[in-house]
């Protein structure tokens, strides 16, 4: 079968003709319908994540069951399914409550999840090691639905920790409209009132969170960024701040635009620093840094989907462009999500 795979740090993703895998006992073979491309994988190319390759990519993945190793019970082959993308050890009290994004044993595992250090759907086939991982995807299609185990899980997770603080009333910040970004906007809209201010450096991409239905959009790369944003949420400030870049600036913009009781949440991993100093951020902000998601919430946010409340805007390419889809990627030229279709 036709993988992308992770050679090297420092070194382009390799197409590569590899033989198609068999469960073992307690392992499903998933057909691969579509995989997303996430600005995590150029980490991973880029700088590496402790893992020795090579592994192939992609941990944004749907498709259908194709086999069933021994001893799985409760899935049949072409169940529609999509795969839970953070690989705890299963068995701690994180895992035991779906949440193996947080799992207490996860410097002892030897990898983080399909295609990040163990084999990923970037493939025609992928084996997933547990049915723990597979939520039912219902009728989505599954290059659609791909993106959402991860580019709307993430920002799930960070705004339903925030809810007691998104009341009509309030304005929250979304930092970085790419993946996780444009599908942030939608699930605010889907589950608050509060008012949208929406930040890139990227005309397009603020006219894409127009469209999903921002408030507001402005250029955060501008030297009046801070105060344009202070502007529009008046003496209460911004009172949640989405961050999907991470960058010094980005975070920096956070610190100084949110009010006191505010809630600061930095997902993205642009190696920026948040520093503190008496009232900055203000008084009362909390600080966290939310990783993925539960399994559960992930069942949370296909059934948004599957009711029309949000949906990934997707480009597909076939994966033989996978590594120009990737430069693309780098470069700032994918609207939405990209995803690889075998």
């Amino acid at each position: 079968m036709k993988a992308v795979r992770y050679i090297e740090t420092g070194r382009p993703p390799e197409v590569v003709d590899i033989p198609t895998p068999a469960p073992g006992p307690g392992q499903i073979l998933v057909k691969i319908g579509g995989a997303g491309v996430c600005h995590s994988d150029l980490h991973v190319l880029d700088h590496g994540i402790g893992m020795p390759g090579p592994f192939t990519l992609g941990h944004e993945n749907a498709g259908w069951i194709s086999a069933l190793g021994a001893g799985v019970t409760g899935w049949k082959e072409g169940d529609p399914v999509a795969v839970y993308g953070p690989w705890g050890c299963g068995s701690c009290h994180h895992c035991q409550t779906s949440a193996e994004n947080y799992c207490e044993n996860h410097a002892s595992i030897p990898t983080f999840g399909g295609g990040l250090g163990s084999d990923g759907g970037m493939a025609d086939y992928m084996i997933v090691p547990s049915p723990r991982l597979l939520v039912p995807l219902g009728t989505l299609d599954p290059v659609k639905a791909a993106p959402l185990s991860d580019a709307a899980l993430t920002p799930y997770h960070a705004i339903k920790a925030a809810l007691p603080l998104l009341t009509p009333e309030a304005t929250v910040l979304v930092l970085g409209i790419g993946g996780l970004g444009h599908m942030a906007v939608q699930i605010l809209k889907a589950m608050t009132s509060a008012r949208i201010i929406a930040g890139d450096i990227d005309e397009t991409k603020l006219e894409h969170a127009r469209e999903l239905g921002a408030d507001h959009v402005f250029n955060s790369g501008s030297n009046q960024a801070a105060d344009h944003v202070r502007d529009l949420a008046g003496p209460r400030g911004i009172t949640v701040a989405l961050d999907f870049v991470g960058a010094q600036s980005t975070i920096d913009l956070c610190t100084q635009v949110v009010g006191r009781g505010s809630r600061i949440a930095v997902v993205g991993l642009a190696g920026g620093t948040l520093h503190y100093a008496a009232n900055s951020p203000p008084y009362g902000t909390d600080v966290s840094i939310p990783y993925w998601g539960s399994r559960k919430e992930l069942m949370e946010v296909i059934a948004l989907a599957a009711n029309g409340r949000i949906s990934a805007t997707v480009e597909a390419f076939p994966l033989d462009q996978a590594v120009d889809v990737y430069q693309r990627l780098r470069e700032g030229r994918i609207r939405g999500r990209a995803v690889l279709k075998p």
